[in-house]
């Protein structure tokens, strides 16, 4: 009994301490992680986990009176083991530590894509999941590479990838191809650990866009649409590309047309995908091209998205405007974009475009 006593104390003590403090520089770098919620003693309590700081006291006697400290966001940092509570606080609080940050804009695609006008490159997903996972540990950058993070893509099984069920299908069918998860990484911000494999981070990733779109009510649109949610995600990307916001379910419309009176699609952002560039006005070649994507080549929707839609492109596919058009083309660089039935007027709005420049090729 006195044993575990003394055992007992001496846990208290250097959970707690009575001072107990490290002093110098420390040893070596590691990433820890914030959670949401976490107290003031709760962060103490992983740092100490992680030998951090001596004691959960300590730190929490440094970050007294630190209004900085409140502020802190959930995430994972850089720090030090053995360093000072105080120390620990400093690093915290400072923005450069934090690691593992990813944004990922609405209407963005796995690979790299170039403005064929500006030649200016976008950063893909796989680019920017890369980045945010580079950390300096002791000197040394590491990063999960966008090598790495297609290769995860072309060869983890749907369930180590955590893929929906809904999506399964059509990603068994694309077999090898990385861009079989197109659309399935939902934009927004996400903390990322920077020590993850590229398959956990992928389907951490493809999780939480899994948990989007179901909030978004996809599943259930899709029964009502006569959809699979799968499809309704992939018009959503097609919607995401082809129009500003204010037009979005007005294409979606025009897709529903389409696909009702079995004619091709025919949108450029489909060639445009898998040449991973952008460009409004395609060639005579590239439309040519028989791929799993080109909708002026094959009826029906691409093989997958082209993008990952953002929650106005979702809701412009699951709620469509009424309306019988079956064209659409933008006429001018403010997106002013011109919808109709006749064909005859598209071929009109399409030389209007022309007029103004629109629908020049940078080639």
């Amino acid at each position: 009994m006195v044993v575990a006593v003394v055992v007992g104390a001496k846990l208290w003590q250097t959970m707690l301490g009575f001072g107990n403090d490290y002093t110098g520089p420390g040893k070596r770098d590691i990433v820890i992680q914030i959670r949401a919620g976490d107290s003031t003693t709760a962060v103490g309590e992983t740092l100490l986990k992680h030998g951090v700081v001596a004691t959960v006291r300590a730190f929490v006697d440094a970050a007294h009176g630190n209004t900085a400290i409140s502020s802190i966001q959930p995430g994972f940092y850089r720090m030090r083991t053995e360093i000072s509570a105080a120390s620990a606080v400093a690093r915290l609080t400072d923005p450069h530590n934090r690691v593992g940050k990813l944004v990922i804009p609405e209407g963005r695609q796995l690979d790299d894509t170039t403005d064929m006008k500006t030649n200016v490159v976008n950063p893909g997903i796989f680019a920017l999941i890369s980045r945010a996972t580079c950390v300096d540990l002791d000197g040394t950058q590491r990063c999960v590479s966008v090598a790495d993070l297609r290769a995860a893509a072309s060869r983890s099984t749907p369930t180590m990838l955590s893929v929906p069920r809904w999506a399964v299908g059509p990603v068994m069918e694309l077999g090898t191809d990385h861009r079989r998860i197109e659309g399935l990484i939902a934009p927004g911000t996400f903390n990322i650990d920077p020590s993850a494999s590229a398959e956990t981070i992928l389907a951490t990733l493809i999780s939480a866009g899994a948990v989007e779109y179901m909030k978004s009510g996809l599943v259930d649109t899709a029964k009502s649409l006569g959809l699979s949610p799968y499809d309704i995600l992939v018009v959503a990307s097609l919607v995401q590309q082809e129009a500003n916001t204010q037009d979005f379910p007005k294409v979606a419309r025009v897709i529903y047309n389409r696909l009702h009176e079995h004619r091709t699609l025919e949108f450029d952002s489909t060639v445009n995908y898998p040449l991973d560039r952008r460009e409004v006005a395609t060639s005579d070649t590239d439309r040519a091209q028989r791929t799993p994507w080109n909708t002026y080549m094959a009826q029906g929707l691409p093989a997958t998205a082209i993008c990952s839609p953002g929650v106005d492109a979702l809701r412009a596919a699951e709620h469509p405007v009424p309306g019988d058009w079956l064209y659409f083309v933008t006429i001018d660089s403010q997106g002013t974009t011109l919808f109709t039935r006749d064909y005859q007027q598209h071929l009109a709005n399409i030389e209007l475009a022309k007029h103004n420049g629109v629908l020049d090729s940078a080639r």
